[in-house]
């Protein structure tokens, strides 16, 4: 009975690409694709109104993540009953969440 042993070569060598330059230079070096967007237009805008239980949530998302205090998921319904809350309610939590950022 014989043995045989695998082979332990690959048919393709591993290239490492950050050893050498392989990529070919770009045809027009000023040609960059990374350039800034124009300034949005407002007139081509969406025009979607949004409730404003979820702009308070939305809002009060962002105060909490800016004041260094990022929602969990278990927050949902905490976030969701201040959410309910009159606008003037919500603006005063915003308010002192900005003042402890």
């Amino acid at each position: 009975m014989s043995t045989t042993t695998p082979e332990h070569h690959a048919p393709y060598e591993y290239a490492d690409p950050y050893a050498v330059d392989y990529w070919p230079a770009p045809a027009n070096p000023y040609l960059d694709t990374d350039y800034l967007l124009a300034p949005p237009n407002p007139a081509e805008r969406l025009s979607y109104t949004i409730d404003p239980r979820d702009r308070h949530r939305l809002d009060l998302h962002a105060a909490l993540t800016t004041a260094g205090i990022p929602p969990r998921p278990e927050d949902r319904d905490a976030i969701d009953q201040l959410s309910a809350l009159p606008a003037g309610i919500n603006a005063t939590l915003q308010r002192w969440l900005h003042h402890t950022a």
